[in-house]
């Protein structure tokens, strides 16, 4: 799943490596608080974040995994399972996203959505934060164990 992690960095990496590395600095530090579980911290970044994505293709979607991810630091900050709402990646987010599986089997829409979420704000992060580019590489086995449990999914057993 390391090469798969790879290949999806190297996929994303022309639409957004022209984010700022201010911006992707603080997307680094939103993915950062949220796996430290530092919920207060993630919303802040998550709002920053939010008002610095300059406009272009993948926008939409970047500002959607910020969403996203906002949403869960909310609901776990309130000690909640779940948020009670959470934005949805659609057909047009397709494109950026790291795991794309079909609804029928799809066990778990929402958790899918955060981990999509968490990925992107990952790969934007490597992609256009040489200043963050060592931590973020001492968390990779973090998203390679998550993207382990799509492994059947996506049928690469």
């Amino acid at each position: 799943m390391e090469k798969f992690l790879k290949d999806y960095i190297e996929h994303v990496r022309p639409v957004f490596g022209r984010i700022p590395e201010q911006t992707a600095h603080v997307i680094a530090s939103a993915f950062f608080s949220f796996k430290f579980e530092l919920y207060p911290k993630t919303l802040r970044e998550c709002t920053t974040a939010l008002s610095q994505v300059p406009e272009g293709d993948g926008s939409a979607t970047l500002e959607k995994a910020l969403s996203i991810v906002n949403a869960y630091a909310v609901a776990y900050g309130n000690a909640q399972v779940r948020p009670e709402t959470v934005p949805a990646f659609d057909d047009a987010d397709r494109a950026y996203l790291a795991v794309n599986l079909p609804p029928e089997v799809n066990e778990d829409p929402l958790t899918l959505a955060l981990d999509n979420a968490l990925l992107l704000l990952y790969a934007v992060a490597v992609i256009s934060s040489p200043d963050d580019e060592q931590a973020l590489e001492e968390h990779r086995k973090y998203l390679v164990t998550m993207l382990e449990t799509y492994k059947r999914a996506l049928g690469l057993v």
